[in-house]
């Protein structure tokens, strides 16, 4: 018999055993998840979640897909947090500091609580991204929020109400359109794609049978 623990989903107990994640668990227990789940490798940030570990004060977030299950877990999911983006035509704006003034005023109310930081799924330094977006640093704001997947988790805890994900999108827009360097192979290809060049190989790869895809897929050549 395997290692069983008791965790708790919407407030109802059950015995899962203690190697399965979260969202495994909930399989387990019976659950068709048909929100708050998509890869299941830890990347698109559909699954956050807020747990609680019977007995501890401390309430901490994650990614069901990436966290094992413990003994005494209260689980509550967030499969969708409404983060607050602005509209705006990328065309029009400039990187300026006045631009995060403008759509995101929010981010100069941040009391410095690190609580952004703290429920960053990713580990990612938050409250760090946010003062460069402030100062108008957007390349360094870029750099800092690359590996953001936008569960929401630290919008979540954050009491100055700021939609960090958003803003991070907003500092990476500004870099990729108007400070980072012109990728000219990206420009090329873009071109290619569009006179055609690729449409023939792109037929032939939609007519292979899906073992064939997996295999070519696993065995393709990564530039590191």
């Amino acid at each position: 018999m395997e290692n069983m623990v008791n965790v708790y989903f919407f407030g109802k107990k059950y015995s899962v055993p203690a190697d399965l994640t979260i969202m495994t668990a909930m399989e387990y227990a019976g659950y068709t998840l048909k929100r708050g789940c998509g890869c299941r490798h830890g990347f698109c940030g559909a699954c956050a979640t807020i747990y609680r570990i019977k007995g501890k004060n401390e309430l901490k977030t994650c990614l069901a897909c990436q966290t094992q299950v413990e003994e005494g877990m209260y689980v509550a999911t967030v499969p969708f947090f409404p983060t607050d983006k602005r509209t705006y035509d990328i065309e029009d704006i400039k990187p300026e500091q006045r631009i995060m003034m403008d759509l995101y005023p929010e981010i100069y109310s941040c009391i410095g609580c690190n609580a952004c930081t703290k429920a960053c799924t990713q580990d990612l330094n938050v409250m760090q991204y946010i003062a460069y977006a402030q100062r108008g640093e957007f390349e360094k704001c870029a750099e800092e929020s690359f590996d953001c997947i936008g569960c929401g988790c630290c919008s979540v805890r954050c009491p100055a109400e700021i939609s960090h994900p958003m803003v991070g999108v907003l500092a990476r827009r500004l870099t990729g359109k108007y400070i980072a360097p012109e990728s000219k192979h990206l420009t090329e290809r873009v071109e290619e794609i569009h006179h055609g060049d690729y449409d023939q190989l792109i037929e032939q790869i939609m007519q292979k049978p899906i073992e064939e895809m997996q295999e070519l897929y696993n065995n393709r050549e990564i530039e590191k």
